[in-house]
């Protein structure tokens, strides 16, 4: 999540008393080196956190920074190919950004937004971008409805029906335009949805990478292991839970659900079979299991004696990940998260269980644990 990347920073600069100005990626039009939503905080004495372009103009960001620190007045800036102001800086792939620099100040409206995503709970933040006497102006939105801050009175019900459509479509950002008084005001509408969760059932060498690249990937990270041996920080330093208990223990006060995405790496029948079985009853948006055809006709005959029918069974995924010809642990973590990438985006890939032959090595049906 970008919000997420520059908050720390923000807090310890805050603590340290610093003067802090924000600049916000608020629109595109064309090629972007970065998303709309994406954000670069600085600080009067030269400290920077964060990118709204990936390099191409923070130079300028930063001296226009300065500036509005100089003036406390926010400032909207355009930036297309070699377009800034009085400088050669710009965009080298073609497109244009319009980034929003103010004066940070954590209002309430700000704060409410930054609780709500600390604590994993839905939370939109619209922030006005016209005309100038509404600029930089913010309102939270939560997921029940309820307003924290504000803009101007009817745009503030506009900016929380837009809001409000974006958390149900499980995210987004958007521009709103409206009349406002003789002209049209317009505002920049961001969500932020709870980080989806990636259960790792089994602290295996493939898990360490996977688990690595999860949370880079923005999903909020849980091994799962009794094993003590295996079930390290040395091992996972970057999961967000380490849980040194049986799968099923975890799976069931986890609150399961369409967010989440479960697999089991471990090919052991006590492991996999709780594992599968509590994900097969929820509604888990990927459920994944390492390990051979032979193996995984194994736990099928296992979960047919639960009570699972063939419709259920087809929801889980073995061989495991996109065919990309996977051997080495970090290859088969990139195969797994490329696959549940692409069902998190309801995109299509060729699956591994789709391909012709064996992809992973013939070992992989007992891979070491150590």
């Amino acid at each position: 999540m970008i919000m997420r990347e520059i908050l720390p920073e923000l807090d310890q600069w805050q603590d340290q008393g610093e003067e802090i100005a924000l600049a916000t990626l608020v629109d595109t039009h064309g090629p972007s080196p970065r998303p709309a939503g994406a954000r670069l905080c600085l600080t009067r004495t030269g400290q920077m956190a964060g990118s709204v372009s990936g390099g191409c103009v923070e130079n300028d960001v930063f001296e226009l920074g300065q500036r509005v620190l100089e003036s406390r007045q926010p400032v909207l800036q355009s930036y297309g190919i070699d377009d800034a102001v009085g400088v050669a800086v710009g965009l080298s792939c073609g497109g244009t950004i319009d980034v929003l620099v103010e004066p940070f100040v954590a209002d309430e409206a700000w704060q409410c937004v930054r609780e709500a995503v600390l604590a994993e709970r839905a939370v939109a933040l619209c922030i006005a971008l016209g005309p100038a006497e509404l600029l930089g102006r913010r309102l939270a939105v939560l997921e029940d409805g309820e307003l924290v801050g504000g803009i101007d009175g009817d745009l503030d019900v506009a900016a929380r029906e837009r809001a409000l459509q974006l958390l149900r479509e499980d995210g987004g950002r958007d521009i709103v335009e409206r009349p406002w008084r003789d002209g049209r005001a317009r505002l920049f509408v961001e969500s932020f949805v709870p980080r989806p969760r990636l259960f790792i059932v089994g602290a295996t060498h493939t898990a360490i990478p996977l688990s690595r690249m999860a949370v880079g990937l923005g999903f909020h990270v849980s091994v799962i292991d009794p094993r003590t041996p295996f079930a390290t920080r040395e091992r996972f330093p970057d999961a967000h839970e380490l849980l040194l208990e049986w799968p099923q223990a975890v799976l069931d006060r986890a609150g399961l659900d369409a967010d989440c995405f479960v697999l089991t790496l471990t090919h052991d029948l006590k492991f996999d079979i709780p594992t599968l079985a509590r994900a097969l009853r929820s509604e888990v948006r990927y459920i994944g299991a390492l390990g051979s055809r032979r193996t995984h006709e194994r736990r099928k005959t296992r979960l047919r004696e639960e009570g699972f029918g063939d419709e259920e069974l087809a929801r889980i995924h073995t061989p495991i990940g996109l065919d990309i010809g996977a051997r080495s642990p970090d290859e088969i973590a990139l195969a797994i998260l490329a696959e549940i990438v692409a069902i998190r985006h309801r995109r299509t890939g060729r699956p591994l269980a789709e391909a012709e032959g064996p992809i992973h090595t013939r070992s992989s049906d007992a891979e070491p644990q150590s």
